[in-house]
């Protein structure tokens, strides 16, 4: 039987894209200091658009708001993807960690991808908990 969940942070996909987050803030702190406002900046800040707008959609109560949020935090996730490859083209990561983090990435976006099918078929509840 389904377990409704309590809290944003019992969503699988939440608590990866939570995860994920931490990775982009350690491997950004090794980039040069005068991509702090830059690349650093933009690559942090998607990241973190991605587990917040999936917090923000979990108690909208319209299928409509849901999707919206999760389909920002989808955005978010593909332009992380692009932030990955640029910091590999600019030699800021090495091949191991690019790795790592698109595996990370690919990862999410397919629990997303689920998540989203979820709500569009109304296996969730109306106020996903």
């Amino acid at each position: 039987m389904f377990e409704p969940s309590k809290s944003f942070t019992d969503l699988v996909v939440w608590q990866r894209a939570h995860e994920f987050v931490l990775d982009v803030y350690k491997v950004t702190k090794t980039f040069p200091v005068e991509e702090r406002f830059a690349l650093c900046s933009q690559f942090q800040r998607a990241a973190i658009s991605v587990p917040a707008n999936i917090a923000e959609g979990y108690k909208k109560l319209s299928k409509a708001d849901k999707l919206r949020f999760l389909n920002i935090a989808q955005g978010s996730l593909e332009e992380c993807r692009y932030y990955i490859v640029l910091s590999r083209d600019l030699l800021y990561i090495n091949i191991e960690t690019y790795n790592e983090l698109v595996g990370k990435v690919e990862e999410t976006s397919r629990l997303l991808n689920s998540y989203v099918r979820g709500v569009v078929s109304k296996r969730f509840g109306e106020s996903m908990d």
